[in-house]
């Protein structure tokens, strides 16, 4: 990837140009088939600790945290979805609450990503529990204020994955000296995706994956 950044698909895409729901199988596939090196999704925990894939913390009015899995049927299964892409995509794994960290790490040893991938999460918690339980998972902060992304130095991270509007060239050199990958998000102008690639950051995720890959890996 030394050309240009990761391209990844926001919870697969979130275009109104395609009729397909966000975090789902059909919204994965189709951020791969443009051209994408692979996406971003979210995962919940049901009150039966079961992972699925959902942004939100409900879905057709239940509360996600609150429900048995037989209840979400509708949602994909986290390790339905390693199992699916695990040879063929980078996954940036997102983690929307505590607690899915040993299940995470159960089925990253069950379908071990042969793309990359990384667990990330806005929650600093949940990122050093999971270096508590393991030395080489690759793990991201998620930032969208500077508040947040101060902290980047003290965590076991190994991604900084920053809102469009903290990125600068000086905060990506900052990251790479200290040996960490720059990611951005969401980045849906095409002048912002030729920007942060030539910044140098190290992936790219956006909601529009077609004009991504148009705009950075053409043909």
């Amino acid at each position: 990837m030394a050309s240009r950044p990761l391209l990844l698909g926001h919870r697969g895409l979130r275009s109104r140009s395609f009729s397909v729901r966000e975090n789902t199988l059909a919204a994965f596939d189709l951020a791969l088939q443009h051209g994408c090196d692979g996406f971003e999704f979210d995962v919940r925990l049901t009150a039966d600790s079961c992972p699925v894939i959902c942004h939100g913390d409900r879905f057709a009015g239940i509360t996600i945290a609150r429900a048995a899995c037989k209840r979400l049927s509708a949602l994909p299964l986290l390790e339905d979805v390693l199992a699916r892409y695990a040879s063929r995509a980078f996954l940036d794994i997102e983690l929307k609450v505590p607690g899915l960290e040993p299940y995470v790490l159960e089925s990253i040893s069950k379908f071990p990503p042969q793309r990359g991938y990384v667990v990330s999460s806005f929650l600093p918690g949940v990122l050093v529990d999971l270096r508590r339980r393991s030395r080489s998972v690759p793990l991201g902060i998620i930032c969208e204020t500077r508040m947040q992304l101060s902290a980047w130095p003290e965590l076991p991270v190994d991604y900084v994955i920053v809102h469009e509007r903290l990125i600068t060239p000086a905060l990506i050199f900052d990251l790479h000296v200290a040996g960490k990958k720059a990611f951005g998000w969401t980045i849906n102008k095409k002048a912002s995706m030729i920007r942060l690639s030539n910044s140098g950051v190290d992936g790219i995720v956006s909601d529009k994956t077609k004009l991504l890959v148009a705009t950075l890996s053409p043909g």
